[in-house]
């Protein structure tokens, strides 16, 4: 017969809890392993990190369902390919409608406005020092994210944690910043020609 003590709960939901601590630990370990399955199956870093958020969740909310001593890192890599085709299934019905911003044709548009639409002879006008001008001419706060995330290749968390401000402000300031890049490029390019 089971124990039927007073003591007995406590010691069962301590036992459970260091399976659980066990478990997390475990898993966190493969994290590195499961991010480079994820970016093999997503097309940029933002999506991979994405999945495996999504992934870390699910298996936290369901570590019951693992069976200790059985294979945690194929059990992980199926609930990230399960997440992956169910992404997959929910694009296919809703394809990305979003309009682009007018922003987003700055450069043709300043192109336009200049009398010239030949794109080759705009990259070829644009030398790389201009590059490095465009990019000095972006504000710093904005400068340090891009030069992190698009030329360091760091994700959005080591961005975050690099800078220390939340990866929010690094994703905002990445979109504001890319669009500044924008304009003093397509500003260089039409300056140049003259």
């Amino acid at each position: 017969m089971g124990e039927t003590t007073p003591e007995a709960e406590p010691r069962k939901l301590a036992e459970e809890a260091r399976d659980r601590v066990r478990f997390e630990e475990e898993a966190l370990d493969l994290a590195d392993q499961v991010y480079r399955v994820a970016r093999r199956l997503v097309s940029s870093r933002e999506e991979a990190e994405d999945l495996m958020q999504e992934t870390y969740a699910r298996a936290f909310r369901a570590w019951r369902s693992y069976t200790p001593g059985t294979n945690l890192r194929a059990w992980l890599l199926r609930i990230l390919t399960n997440l992956n085709i169910d992404r997959g299934r929910r694009q296919q019905r809703t394809p990305d409608l979003r309009p682009m911003e007018e922003g987003d044709y700055f450069l043709y548009n300043r192109l336009e406005e200049a009398g010239d639409s030949d794109e080759e002879r705009v990259d070829e006008r644009l030398s790389q020092d201009d590059a490095v001008g465009a990019l000095s001419a972006v504000p710093h706060d904005f400068r340090d994210v891009l030069v992190l995330v698009d030329l360091g290749d760091f994700s959005y968390a080591d961005a975050a944690q690099i800078l220390d401000i939340p990866i929010g402000t690094v994703m905002s300031r990445l979109h504001r910043g890319r669009r500044i890049l924008k304009h003093e490029l397509a500003e260089r390019a039409v300056g140049s020609e003259a």
